[in-house]
């Protein structure tokens, strides 16, 4: 886990199906996804908040919880989204942060999201290793955890 790839708004994007998709390079595996570095590598700061904060959208804070408003209704809503389908939370991985620093953050999503055979990062997405699991994605290219 790289400290670059944690957002603003408290998503690891190295655990995203569109960043592990670039590191795995699945596209030249017969796959047709969109590749993404993370919000920071590439210069958006957070690209599910950044348009409704001017802190983040000028870059002015490193995490939300930097923000007296902290959490906002759109962090909050993003938030219900991931613990419902993703099984991760932005909040708690702030709280974490704020409370134990970004070095045991990353030693904890490390441990977290490894997976058990191959000790790549397992896809918060969908549930799989893209390096193990590649056969379940390529039977069904839009599973989901445990579909």
């Amino acid at each position: 886990m790289e400290e670059r790839l944690i957002a603003p708004c408290g998503m690891n994007c190295g655990l995203c199906v569109n960043h592990l998709a670039m590191k795995n390079d699945l596209n030249k595996q017969g796959f047709r996804k969109t590749y993404c570095a993370g919000c920071l590598p590439r210069g958006k700061n957070c690209v599910f908040m950044k348009n409704k904060c001017d802190l983040l959208g000028n870059g002015l804070v490193r995490f939300c919880f930097e923000c007296g408003d902290f959490p906002c209704s759109r962090l909050k809503n993003l938030d219900k989204r991931y613990r419902t389908k993703y099984h991760m939370s932005m909040l708690e991985n702030l709280e974490f942060i704020k409370e134990h620093g970004i070095k045991e953050f990353l030693e904890k999503e490390e441990a977290k999201w490894r997976c058990p055979e191959c000790g790549e990062q397992i896809c918060c997405h969908n549930g799989l290793c893209l390096n193990c699991d590649i056969d379940t994605l390529r039977k069904n290219k839009k599973y989901r955890w445990g579909e």
